[in-house]
């Protein structure tokens, strides 16, 4: 019988090693795997190189996991925020290495490594220091970069529901880098808020096939969803407002 769940996030994360690229889902705050990244800081990896769209928000999440000081190396587009103040001390002290990414260079590297693409050429940065030391080619009279795909030893996402197959279903734009981190990571790991019943998720909503993840973990329905609907607002934390 397959079944991918396991019981807390201590015991999904417990094997991520020293020097692991890990890939995090989130767009700022939403989709973010904040109960996963808190379970990586409790077990102590260090020496991890992290991808994510951002650098962190305030104080929690994956602002928490840079804190500790355990990030090397960040791959991201959006280094800096009005909240981004863990990340800034740490680069301006020379404490972490920053590769900056343009926002499509970095879907699309990342979802290359998931389609088996050895290397695409990109307009993006043509002209700027991002395409510094990198191949350019032009094609139909268009001048285009050589971009090489990013893979993941782990990706930790979060979806709103999932089966014991790993299925998982999103909640709208949450869902962000997560389906294509799944597929770009040796080893992908996601939580959700609720595990349902095998065959009660429509297989039409299912973005995430199961065979792209390998453990699933319940953090419980937040305080603020009721159905997989918001009730008022949330703010950067995800807390109710």
């Amino acid at each position: 019988m397959i079944d991918k769940t396991v019981t807390g996030v201590a015991d999904a994360v417990a094997d991520i090693p020293d020097g692991a690229t890990v890939m995090i889902g989130g767009f700022g705050r939403a989709g973010q795997p904040v109960e996963l990244i808190d379970a990586l800081i409790a077990q102590g990896a260090t020496d991890l190189t992290i991808v994510n769209n951002n650098a962190g928000n305030g104080d929690v999440g994956l602002a928490a996991l840079l804190a500790t000081r355990r990030v090397r190396k960040i791959i991201c587009s959006f280094p800096r925020q009005s909240d981004s103040w863990v990340f800034d001390g740490l680069y301006r002290d020379g404490d972490i290495e920053l590769e900056l990414v343009p926002q499509g260079n970095l879907a699309e590297r990342i979802r290359a490594a998931g389609a088996g693409i050895g290397a695409f050429f990109s307009p993006t940065g043509v002209g700027t220091e991002l395409a510094e030391g990198k191949e350019s080619r032009e094609i139909d009279g268009r001048t285009y970069v050589l971009e090489y795909p990013i893979k993941a030893d782990v990706a930790l996402i979060s979806a709103l529901k999932g089966d014991r197959w790993g299925n998982l279903v999103f909640r709208e734009t949450a869902r962000n880098f997560g389906p294509i981190m799944a597929t770009a990571a040796t080893r992908t790991i996601a939580q959700v808020d609720q595990i349902v019943p095998l065959g009660s998720l429509d297989p039409e909503t299912v973005v995430t096939p199961g065979i792209f993840v390998d453990r699933v973990v319940a953090v419980g329905e937040r305080p603020w969803l009721k159905d997989g609907a918001f009730v008022g607002g949330v703010d950067l934390e995800g807390r109710p407002v």
